[in-house]
């Protein structure tokens, strides 16, 4: 047995592992108060994948849910205490190598501050705060009207030896 590549993410009430198993068959999922236990055969291969979790807190085992699909199994762990940010997925501080974080799904959710606002309006705020004529940064290029552009492609190369 080896373990299942996954990547995992948090959110306000939930958190998402979904390991990466290409045609899963005999799948098991099992979710405690704090440990998630998976299980399955997958790919070609048919590898037999296991991994075990002593997870960073504890989850609600009734109301967390495991979906397959073709490429992956996606696991949503509801957790026990919504609102508690999860800095890590597991209680151990060791880094596996079959777990990664899904960057693509990730959010910082605990600075809600600013989440009122398009990416746009966030962008604009920023520009207003830097200065500058007309909400325009200053970049300090003020007197360069009239000079001559400079191209050091124009110089006469030196003679080979």
């Amino acid at each position: 047995m080896q373990p299942a590549t996954a990547k995992w993410y948090d959110r306000k009430d939930s958190v998402f592992i979904e390991f990466l198993v290409e045609d899963s068959k005999d799948l098991q999922v099992k979710f405690e108060k704090s440990k998630l236990d998976f299980r399955c055969v997958g790919g070609i291969e048919t590898i037999k994948h296991h991994n075990e979790l002593d997870l960073f807190d504890s989850i609600d085992p009734n109301a967390s849910k495991h979906k397959r699909t073709d490429r992956s199994v996606l696991c949503c762990l509801k957790k026990a205490e919504a609102g508690r940010a999860w800095p890590r997925l597991t209680k151990d501080k060791a880094k596996f190598q079959w777990l990664g974080v899904d960057f693509n799904n990730w959010k910082d959710w605990e600075d809600d501050s600013d989440e009122d606002l398009s990416s746009f309006d966030k962008f604009s705020e920023m520009m207003n705060t830097m200065g500058g004529e007309d909400g325009m940064p200053d970049l300090g290029m003020g007197g360069m009207e009239g000079l001559e552009e400079h191209d050091s492609d124009d110089e006469k190369m030196p003679d080979l030896e």
